[in-house]
């Protein structure tokens, strides 16, 4: 399995930052080249080496050849298994008097938390199922903010029920696809977007809103929540300018580092959790010599209040429901009305959850790969290849399978809940739609 999951590693890192897998046609020439000039100054030992690898075909071809055919349909069931998915856009419209903490968004991800719908290799690779996936969206339409949540259309119910229950008042209405609304072509907009990434291993935690002190309601003069500095931003887009931020979720079940772990069971970011603490153990014991025998031998723990700190917050990050997460963010705006400053609110929009010896988010992949260097030949041309293909990805809501995957983060539903959820009346940014009074059903016993 070692060597399996060395070969899936080397294959995570040919995946190009922006999310799209690697186009195999340079290599492929770059190969013919190398082979040619092979050819030339060695002619008997390549002579040698095409006949070996005929004579040997027997072997290696059919192995190529099925390897390679039960890839394209594994890719063809799912894609075909997805497109007969109904899916809805549900837009969610906040009460004026919401008082509510992200301590409620936590306890509604947790009903998202779905691993059903791929039980059996049958159903899962000749079927192509997938497990649901979900996506957290903010939009800003020309400074006007609006929440959403993507899904199959027949989790609509159990959405909206956990909705319901977690935030009283709330309204939720089916929307139209706002993605559509655009032409979003590189010929009629300008675009930027990026995806995002973790700045260090997924188990250590970024700034939560427990450490914000939103794990209890305060009183509102008090009261500081992260998310309204990204609200806040969204909302000063201009006239002609739409900042689209999503969060495609799933329940985590390890595809993502794609090995075993000890007990043989597919390798999950607890394992990962108990080597980091491990290491950080090590590290605060310092070994000495015993006087005696002369050998080296480990000292006694002396962690630092930094580590046991360290040590505290991984563990209770990995206590609780894992998501796979995918955040990706498209800035579109008008010809001739770009402008640059958006592009570094962007790739900040997470610096409020970031911490120094903790875990922080950092834009990767897409445009943000280019650094506009005058030897950078075509970029223009791939500029523009790769706009198409970041709206084509935020529209299809894909992040863990083709025709887009990105290198997923795996987040606890603490973590998802702080920089995702539904802003209480604290946060006044006048932006955000919020509706202007709570509604509720009549009571089940008044008299006709």
């Amino acid at each position: 399995m070692g060597l399996f999951s060395k070969i899936d590693e080397k294959a995570d890192e040919l995946k190009d930052t922006f999310g799209v897998r690697l186009q195999p046609w340079p290599l492929f020439i770059l190969g013919l080249a190398l082979l040619f000039m092979a050819a030339v100054f060695m002619p008997k030992v390549v002579s040698l080496a095409l006949s070996m690898a005929l004579f040997l075909a027997p072997l290696w071809l059919p192995v190529l050849i099925i390897g390679s055919a039960w890839t394209i349909w594994v890719i063809f069931r799912r894609s075909e298994f997805t497109a007969k998915q109904k899916h809805v856009l549900l837009e969610i419209k906040p009460p004026r008097n919401l008082v509510k903490t992200p301590l409620a968004m936590e306890a509604f991800l947790s009903g998202l938390h779905i691993g059903g719908g791929e039980g059996t290799w049958y159903i899962k690779y000749w079927k192509g199922a997938t497990r649901p996936w979900f996506s957290l969206e903010i939009a800003s339409f020309e400074g006007q903010v609006h929440f959403y949540i993507w899904t199959r259309a027949n989790f609509r119910r159990l959405i909206e029920a956990q909705m319901y229950a977690q935030y009283p008042g709330t309204q939720i209405v089916e929307a139209q696809d706002y993605t559509r609304f655009l032409t979003a072509t590189p010929e009629e907009w300008s675009i930027w977007g990026c995806d995002f990434k973790y700045t260090e291993k997924d188990p250590i935690p970024i700034k939560t809103y427990v450490e914000y002190g939103l794990d209890k309601v305060q009183k509102e003069p008090e009261q500081v929540d992260p998310l309204a500095n990204l609200v806040e931003f969204m909302g000063s887009m201009r006239k002609g300018e739409y900042l689209w931020l999503q969060l495609v979720i799933r329940m985590h079940k390890g595809e993502k580092y794609n090995k075993l772990n000890k007990a043989g069971k597919p390798y999950t970011w607890k394992d990962e959790a108990l080597e980091l603490v491990a290491n950080i153990r090590k590290e605060t014991r310092d070994p000495y010599v015993d006087p005696v025998t002369g050998e080296e031998r480990p000292g006694f723990p002396n962690p630092t209040k930094g580590q046991s700190e360290k040590i505290a917050a991984i563990e209770r990050n990995v206590s609780k429901l894992a998501f796979d997460v995918g955040a990706r963010a498209v800035y579109i705006v008008e010809q001739g009305k770009f402008d640059v400053t958006v592009i570094a609110g962007m790739t900040g929009l997470f610096k409020q959850f970031s911490s120094e010896g903790w875990n922080g988010m950092k834009h990767t992949g897409w445009l943000a790969k280019f650094d506009d260097y005058p030897w950078e030949i075509g970029a223009a041309k791939l500029k523009d290849h790769f706009r198409r293909g970041i709206i084509d990805a935020y529209r299809r809501r894909q992040f863990f399978y083709e025709p887009a995957v990105g290198k997923e983060m795996v987040m606890s539903t603490e973590e998802l809940a702080t920089i995702f959820h539904i802003p209480s009346r604290a946060v006044e940014t006048p932006s955000l739609e919020r509706i202007q009074s709570a509604t509720s059903e009549a009571p089940a016993n008044l008299p006709l």
